[in-house]
């Protein structure tokens, strides 16, 4: 197995955005994943998901890994905006790739995981959400008293696997939430960007995991469990022991989200070889 890749591919010239490719043509292909990278909207970058985006492809998957605004460049709803430009772009180069564009899947971790489940909202695609930030209103509305505060701790430019905490740290949880909003108090904006209150009988298929004593709360993944249950969306959701952060725990739910995403994206059917000509 050799894995294949094309780094800094422009999608959004205007904002210098650009994204990675991974493929591996000696392996039938399933689909294509969007794999939206970590950072709490202020770091990050999309280097960081090369590891998962090595092992999607490696898996039977054409994988995009994108980068988008982040604060100071750009504020609420600015990332989820590239997210839907990174979607449409994917859709159409889909025959040049070799997959039917029907096949879209979307993982991500931490506030990735946010994102992911917007476009699974947005276009009715399958997602993985690892740690994602899903409990925003609400959290807000009842930890007015927490007062937000950086976390210098982490290295937020490493890999996100390194990213764990000591337990919940709602100061920083609260902080990177706020810088997001511009730092701006709107209970209406808060609500217009918590992706359970707009789940809807088009809703994708999510699978969500988190760590019950990490800094992202456990909330986002129980309301959102039981938002999708009244659609009747089809769900997973898995929470493992300790206080690891998204892909902290990614070798203990990657078997699992494998056989969701081979099961909802690729739905057992093998596609065409990714065409290598010029990918």
């Amino acid at each position: 197995m050799t894995i294949k890749q094309k780094l800094d591919v422009d999608y959004d010239p205007q904002n210098n955005l650009k994204l990675d490719y991974y493929w591996d043509d000696s392996i039938t292909n399933k689909g294509a994943i969007i794999d939206i990278h970590g950072g709490g909207w202020f770091r990050g970058d999309k280097l960081k998901d090369a590891d998962w985006a090595t092992r999607l492809a490696g898996e039977g998957y054409f994988v995009i890994v994108p980068n988008y605004r982040i604060v100071p460049q750009g504020h609420y709803p600015d990332p989820l905006v590239d997210m839907e430009n990174v979607y449409e772009w994917l859709q159409f180069h889909a025959n040049r790739f070799g997959f039917d564009k029907n096949k879209i899947g979307v993982v991500g971790s931490s506030v990735g995981g946010n994102m992911a489940v917007e476009l699974a909202i947005k276009y009715g695609i399958p997602a993985v959400s690892l740690s994602g930030i899903l409990d925003i209103d609400d959290w807000l509305a009842t930890h007015k008293e927490v007062v937000a505060q950086p976390d210098t701790k982490q290295n937020f430019n490493g890999a996100s696997a390194t990213i764990n905490q000591d337990g919940s740290n709602d100061a920083f949880y609260k902080w990177f939430i706020m810088n997001y909003f511009d730092n701006s108090e709107s209970e209406e904006l808060w609500f217009k960007a918590t992706p359970y209150h707009r789940v809807n009988e088009k809703t994708g298929p999510i699978f969500m995991a988190n760590s019950l004593n990490e800094f992202v709360p456990t909330t986002g993944v129980t309301t959102m469990v039981e938002t999708l249950n009244q659609f009747q969306i089809p769900s997973e959701s898995h929470f493992v022991a300790g206080t690891k952060h998204a892909k902290g725990y990614l070798d203990e739910v990657f078997v699992q989200s494998m056989l969701f995403l081979d099961r909802f994206v690729a739905n057992d059917e093998l596609q065409p070889k990714a065409i290598d000509n010029g990918i």
